[in-house]
Parts: structure tokens; sequence; C-alpha cells
């Protein structure tokens, strides 16, 4: 189990994050950098540190320690949340000011030869996982975090619940997936009838619905559809029970899969999601219609799939194709 804050501060500042239904590993983010910001200026309390405290600590983190854009715009977002909703001292004009503009990378993406590779790399239930980041598009924890409930093979979809931005939206299942999914479904109901002999059958729910619905917890439906091996502590509620696969577990099998594959590219994990997204255009699939399976609150996040197609940048056919056989 997570050892909790260990001052009144932050564990007021955990509170805030959790009333407002914040990822766990949000939480962690902004409690250790908050954690870090306040050591960086000798343990002083942050209500007395002014805006010009921040910039300061932000310049250290980008020269000094020279971390990323994204890697500073956190720690910005965890500053600005601790300084609005718990000090009540909002840091104003300053977060345009000192939020570093992230540098624009043309996505890795896979062949599709090489996807083939990499499936076949895979072992056991970690091949359907990763089936499923190519084949709908979703993000690492969205497929960890697949219910049994949301998986609906007659209108071959999946139900993303809670997904990036906490938003939910409705995505497509290869019927290919179908079976696996069901064979996957059938072992994790046979587990959970032990778990629930063993007395620890049931699983984190959301929000109040543990209060609203008591038997959800216990019922297949909300069974995670890739659960973890092992039992475990929940570290907000001290609860023992099955969580779902972690994300460093399958972060590991990828690897392993990408080198026995010999497949020698930059690759994690989310270029599954990258690779969907760039072979769904080249089928023919709208940017709009793609943006929604995606689950991007900005078109132009989606237009920059259009940059790695085959047929030009931004898919345009140059003019020229038209008339070379006659400057032959």
């Amino acid at each position: 189990m997570a050892a909790p804050p260990n001052s009144p501060f932050l564990r007021e500042l955990a509170n805030l994050i959790r009333v407002r239904n914040y990822s766990y590993a949000t939480e962690k983010a902004y409690i250790a950098w908050v954690r870090r910001y306040i050591r960086y200026h000798n343990n002083q309390h942050p209500s007395g540190l002014g805006p010009e405290a921040v910039v300061q600590f932000l310049t250290y983190l980008a020269v000094e320690r020279q971390v990323s854009p994204a890697t500073q715009n956190q720690a910005l977002n965890a500053l600005v949340f601790m300084y609005r909703n718990q000090l009540d001292q909002p840091l104003g004009d300053i977060t345009h000011a000192v939020r570093a503009k992230p540098k624009q990378k043309l996505p890795v993406v896979l062949e599709r030869d090489e996807v083939v590779q990499l499936l076949l790399a895979f072992e056991g239930t970690n091949r359907l996982v990763a089936s499923l980041l190519y084949g709908s598009g979703l993000r690492v924890m969205e497929c960890l975090r697949l219910r049994v409930k949301d998986v609906n093979s007659n209108y071959q979809c999946l139900h993303i619940q809670d997904g990036k931005g906490q938003k939910d939206r409705v995505v497509t299942l290869s019927p290919q997936l179908i079976e696996p999914l069901r064979q996957q479904i059938h072992n994790v109901g046979l587990r959970h009838k032990q778990d629930m002999a063993d007395g620890v059958g049931g699983v984190y729910m959301p929000y109040a619905l543990a209060r609203k619905y008591p038997q959800a917890a216990i019922s297949l439906a909300w069974q995670y559809v890739f659960p973890a091996r092992r039992i475990s502590v929940d570290p907000r509620s001290g609860v023992e029970r099955r969580h779902h696969q972690s994300q460093s577990t399958f972060q590991k099998a990828f690897r392993a899969a990408l080198q026995g594959a010999n497949i020698a590219k930059h690759a994690s994990p989310h270029t599954l999601r990258h690779s969907f997204a760039t072979h769904s255009l080249e089928n023919g699939m709208d940017i709009r219609t793609l943006q929604q399976q995606l689950g991007h609150s900005s078109v132009e996040t989606t237009e920059l799939y259009t940059h790695v197609l085959k047929r030009g940048a931004h898919g345009v056919r140059s003019p020229l194709d038209d008339i070379y056989p006659q400057l032959i």
C-alpha cells in the first residue's frame, strides 16, 4: 500500500484532488511536484511564496534539470491546482508566460507487416491487449480499465468510460476480437468465482456507485476484462481486492515483443494507437470520425496523422502525377 502524504498540507491537497475525481496517477504526480516545490524553496509554506517563486522553480526545472516541456507543464499544472483550489491564490496570467511550448513531433507508426510481426511476438493475454490497442485505437489505460459490461459484441463496439479528460466515447471493435474477448471474459468469470469464495471478489467502483449500487462491485459485469494476477491493496481505501493489470506489466511485455519481432523503431505501446489512426486514414476513414474514435478534443490533434501518410503531405496528390507520363 502506498504511503499517504506525510503532512497535513499534502493530505489536504490529496483530498481536494480526489473530490474532483482525478486519477490516482494524477494525484501522485501533483503531490510529488508540490513536495519538490516546497523542498526547492527550503521547506517554506507555499502560501508565503508568490508567482515569482513559481517562475523560479520552473526555470530551475528547464535550465538546470533540463526536463522536457511536457514535464515542466505537468509541474505547472500541479502548482496551479494547489494555488487555485487549496490556497485560493490563483496565479493569474503567469501561467501563459511560463508554460513551455511542447515540441510537435510526428508520431512513430508501424507498417502493417510490422504490426503483424509485433502481435505474433506477444504471448497470452498481452496479445489481446495489443490487438485492442491497434484494432480500436485505445490508450493503454483505457484498455486495461475495460469492464466486462463495456464490451458489446452484438454491435461490435467498446464503451470507453472516463477516458482522458474524463470523457466517455464508443469505439469500434474488430469482429476478429469478439471470440478472443468472449474467452477472456469466460476466464474472468471463473477467477471471479474463486475470488468470491476467498472473500475478495469486490472491485473498485468509480465515484459514489459503490454506495448507490452496493451489489455492483461483486457482479461479473463490473469486473475488469484484464485483471491483475495478484490481489492487492487499494492505495486510497486500503481495501484488499483484485485490480486491473498494471500498465508497467504490459509495457515490459511490449518491449520484449518489439525485440522479439526485430523491429528497429523507437516504439512504445502508444505506437499501436498511432498506427491505428494512420492506417484508418489510409483505409478512407474521414478525419472527423477518426477524431471521435480517438477521443481528441480538437481536430487539429487528429490532423497530425495526415503528415505521416504515404500519399504526400496532408494527403495531397501532386498534380505532376497527372502529366508526368506525357513528359517521358
